[in-house]
């Protein structure tokens, strides 16, 4: 019996990009997973979710490093996204991405305090959230050859 080995078996899988997704409502959280899904793009690697419901876990997560954009619901209680995005931005150095999920266009401006790289408002479009997603990751993703 002959072993043929496909090489594209034998190659390390491909990194995931994490995201981190922090909503203290699970529907908010699911809503922006399904909007994403596994791929958000071509050009990028598959994903993987954390998801998250309180401040202190997506402090611990973004401070391990292993983050590559955090998506915050800047609705969520009792700590909002937008508060938590300001937090980061202020204490970690070289701060992965931040998207801020508003409760409506109007309070992009609060985004802009934030220091969040991108806002999406509420209900949530999932071409719009794609292409601010995609927008922020392609920087990080090394150039495929």
């Amino acid at each position: 019996m002959t072993d043929v080995t496909d090489a594209s078996s034998s190659a390390a899988p491909a990194p995931r990009l994490k995201i981190l997704v922090y909503s203290d409502n699970s529907s908010v959280r699911q809503q922006v997973i399904l909007a994403l899904g596994r791929r958000p793009h071509p050009d990028l690697p598959e994903v993987e979710y954390i998801e998250v419901a309180t401040e202190p876990v997506v402090i611990q997560n973004m401070d391990a490093g292993h983050v590559a954009l955090a998506i915050l619901d800047g609705e969520a209680a009792p700590a909002g996204g937008m508060g938590i995005a300001k937090q980061l931005k202020d204490e970690i150095f070289r701060c992965p991405p931040v998207l801020v999920l508003t409760g409506r266009p109007q309070d992009a401006w609060l985004a802009t305090w934030s220091r969040a790289d991108a806002a999406v408002p509420h209900p949530i479009d999932p071409i719009q959230l794609a292409e601010s997603v995609v927008g922020l990751l392609r920087p990080r993703v090394p150039a495929q050859s």
